[in-house]
Formats: C-alpha cells, sequence, structure tokens
C-alpha cells in the first residue's frame, strides 16, 4: 500500500484518473508489480494480480489488471516486460482472465491470451421510469450483516470460483450494497455501487435475470446522485439497451480476454457487471 500514491500518479500520467479508491481495494486484495523509473520518479510500470480460489498459494484463477506504463517510457519494451515476469513466471501454470484495450490486444495475444467475449463501459445520469422499472416482483433492500455468507455462496456459484477476499471488503469499500430476494425470501442477486471520482460504479451486479438486475440498479440510482458507470457483457443485450434509454451512453468497450481456460469460469448468464474490470 506504500506505492498506492505512485500508481494513482501512474494513471494520471497516462491520461486516466486517479482512480486512489479502487486501486486501494486492488492493493488490498490483490498484489501489485511494477517497474521502478530509472530517473528515480515514481513507476515506470505496474499492474495488479487478484488471485482467486480457497488455496491462495495455488489459485484457480487470476485476474490481471491496471497495465500501465509511464508516458516517457512508452513503446521501450516495459509493459512486455512486466507481462512475461507476471503471466510465465508469477503465475506459471495458472488460469488467467482480463479486460484488454484495443491498444494492449495485440500484446496480450502475442502472450498467449485468446479472445473470450466482449464488455461495454455505459456511463450517465440514471433516468428512471416508475411505470416500467417497478414491475419486477423482487425484493431489493440494503444488504444485512446476517446475507453475507448467502451473498458469498451465491457470488462463488455464478463466477466460477471463490473471491471471498474481495467480497468481504465490499461493505466498507461500496457506498450501498443491496440484495434482492423472491418471495420466498431466495437470495436472487446482489449489487453494490462504489465511488469513483465522480461517478458511482455499479458492480458486482449478480442477478437470475434481467428483471433482478433492472430492479437492482435502479434502487441503486436511487440512492445517489451521481452518475452511473458499469461494464456490461455485450450477450446481456436486453440490459444494455434499456440502460441506454434510462439515460447511460457508451463510453468504450473491451475484450474479455482468457489464457489457458477457454472463458471465464462460472455462469455468465447471471453476471451482469463486474466488481472492476481490473479484477476479472
Amino acid at each position: 500500500m506504500d506505492d498506492l500514491p505512485r500508481c494513482a500518479d501512474l494513471s494520471e500520467d497516462r491520461g486516466w484518473p486517479r482512480e486512489v479508491h479502487k486501486w486501494g481495494l486492488l492493493l488490498a486484495a490483490g498484489d501489485g508489480y511494477g517497474i521502478d523509473a530509472p530517473d528515480g520518479q515514481g513507476l515506470a510500470a505496474a499492474c495488479v494480480v487478484t488471485r482467486y480460489g480457497q488455496t491462495p498459494a495455488a489459485p484457480e484463477l487470476a485476474a490481471i489488471g491496471m497495465v500501465l506504463v509511464a508516458d516517457r517510457y512508452a513503446r521501450q519494451g516495459l509493459g512486455r516486460r512486466l507481462m512475461r515476469h507476471v503471466c510465465d513466471d508469477v503465475l506459471k501454470g495458472v488460469p488467467l482472465t482480463l479486460h484488454a484495450t484495443p491498444y494492449g490486444r495485440p500484446l496480450y495475444e502475442e502472450l498467449g491470451f485468446a479472445s473470450a467475449g466482449r464488455a461495454e463501459m455505459l456511463r450517465g445520469t440514471f433516468r428512471p421510469d416508475g411505470a416500467v422499472d417497478s414491475h419486477d416482483g423482487s425484493t431489493v433492500r440494503p444488504a444485512a450483516v446476517e446475507d453475507l455468507s448467502r451473498i458469498l455462496a451465491l457470488d462463488a456459484e455464478v463466477f466460477g470460483t471463490d473471491r471471498t477476499h474481495m467480497i468481504v471488503r465490499l461493505p466498507a469499500f461500496a457506498d450501498q450494497l443491496l440484495v434482492a430476494e423472491d418471495g420466498e425470501g431466495t437470495l436472487t442477486g446482489y449489487a453494490a455501487a462504489w465511488p469513483n471520482m465522480d461517478t458511482h460504479v455499479v458492480g458486482p451486479l449478480i442477478a437470475r435475470d434481467t428483471d433482478t438486475a433492472r430492479a437492482l440498479v435502479t434502487a441503486l440510482a436511487a440512492g445517489t446522485e451521481r452518475p452511473l458507470r458499469t461494464d456490461v457483457d455485450l450477450r446481456h443485450e436486453e440490459l444494455r439497451g434499456w440502460l441506454k434509454e434510462r439515460g447511460l451512453e457508451s463510453v468504450s468497450s473491451n475484450t474479455v480476454m482468457t489464457r489457458d481456460i477457454p472463458g471465464p469460469p462460472g455462469d455468465w448468464t447471471r453476471r451482469w457487471a463486474p466488481l472492476t474490470v481490473a479484477a476479472g
């Protein structure tokens, strides 16, 4: 965590927002790897690895994110050197996933990653429509302490591996953590909204169907005056269309890539948006 300010500086150097809050979570729940700048001014390159599974020493999956190279050291092979070290030495034999920008994708393909899907970042001020958004039968409410074990069980089932060390940080990290239940009290989804610069990021968003996902997003939007931001799997066309109707606009898209597995594990039909693309 001592490198948190330097990681934020590196983000800013490349024209990204500083995102100190997100960097703090990633460095607390995962491991940062970096190359010190030869000129002594901060970091020349960095990335974060988040391991998943019940045994940290032998993870079932690892996500790589926040791969950055300082502008003054760009195109000198530092990013390639760092990624080769992380992928082929630190994480040798571990199934890997990441979200690639168009700029980074050629390097990841060179390292053995293959495309496994796409996600679209949406951002904007949410406009609710009670006539449409209130028809879902789910009960949505703030999560309580006694919900945590159920959230962890549902998350592991949908995500495909254990990420307890990340999810237990959500109550402190997020400004809102909501759960959805059906008429029998069965947990059908959960979602969080966490602060990132001037927005609230919706993620993770786990739900059994589109109606439940919409109910969770509507409830989160009612709890903030900030614009919303989220990254939605392109296969969830109905939710993406609904979000755009509610005022969110497309900002960018990225490619979901994996190595040593055909695609991210778990059930994509119930996984609508990640906590952050940097953590898989």
